[in-house]
């Protein structure tokens, strides 16, 4: 998946902000760095601890020109009802993918069986290619901490060290 190109097939979305469903599609962020999460349900307990941590970073993914963008295999319904009682999401503010016909699940590789998915992250470059990927069991929920750090590493164009911070120094090759 490292290299690869995402594809642009548009998706239903829920966008706290809208009053009606939109079509989003991960090449309408062509241009950005963009983070993809999946995440397995709505209505699920570690899920909204994820969900409302990320939006905590929104602010900061957005200082290294990335986006967030969510998606499961839930309907747009399903995110809808499910944003607008749990109080920990009322201040999420980035799109959420209905993956129901899980097209999007099944190409990034973190489709189960049963039809939910795994904790899949993805930092796709402003090219639209995969940079990175950290794929969970649904058990265990993610640092989205790290993929700031990661994100911010990789725009950074250079060899960045074990635990690398902004300001700290990158590796130079010698030749």
């Amino acid at each position: 998946m490292i290299g690869k190109q995402v594809p642009g097939t548009p998706l239903e979305a829920y966008v706290p902000s809208e009053r009606e469903a939109q079509q989003v599609s991960l090449a309408d962020y062509r241009g950005s760095w963009v983070v993809l999460f999946f995440y397995p349900r709505d209505f699920t307990f570690i899920c909204p601890t994820e969900l409302e941590a990320f939006g905590g970073l929104e602010e900061s993914f957005a200082r290294e020109d990335a986006v967030v963008v969510a998606a499961s295999t839930d309907s747009y319904w399903s995110h809808k009802a499910w944003f607008e009682t749990h109080p920990a999401l009322a201040n999420v503010r980035y799109p959420v993918l209905a993956d129901t016909a899980h097209t999007l699940s099944d190409a990034f590789g973190v489709l189960l069986e049963d039809g939910s998915a795994l904790r899949g992250t993805f930092v796709i470059d402003p090219e639209g290619v995969v940079r990175s990927v950290s794929v969970v069991d649904q058990s265990v929920g993610r640092s989205p901490e790290e993929t700031l750090r990661i994100v911010q590493a990789l725009r950074t164009g250079e060899l960045c060290p074990v635990n690398w911070r902004p300001g700290q120094a990158t590796l130079r090759l010698v030749a």
